[in-house]
């Protein structure tokens, strides 16, 4: 079984809202959308589970502190501070820390009001 097949079950990860943005009266047809903004904290050996799209939520993520590894396509890429990525429609993946200290990412998405 491949990782992206495996089940990775959320643990060890806090998540702080930070901002939220109504955009259906900044912008029209997006009635019941919201651009967010995150900060989501991933302790060491934590996992951001499990495999997850972003089919109906494009974001962007920018690491602060610690290493993010990123599994998708069968693939564990790396990302540190200063570093980030795009999560369009073609993401299929989950995340975990393996390094010794907190993770912290900022993410910022398009999201379907709650």
């Amino acid at each position: 079984m491949s990782d992206e097949q495996m089940a990775h079950e959320t643990k060890g990860v806090t998540v702080e809202r930070l901002a939220a943005l109504d955009l259906g009266p900044e912008i029209e047809g997006m009635a019941g959308r919201q651009l967010g903004m995150r900060m989501v904290t991933i302790e060491p050996g934590g996992v951001f589970g499990p495999l997850h799209d972003h089919i109906d939520s494009p974001g962007m993520v920018y690491i602060l502190q610690g290493t993010i590894t990123d599994h998708r396509n069968g693939v564990a890429k790396e990302y540190g501070p200063g570093v980030g990525w795009p999560e369009d429609k073609n993401t299929l993946h989950w995340l975990e820390n393996r390094g010794t200290i907190p993770a912290v990412e900022v993410s910022v998405d398009l999201v379907k009001q709650p």
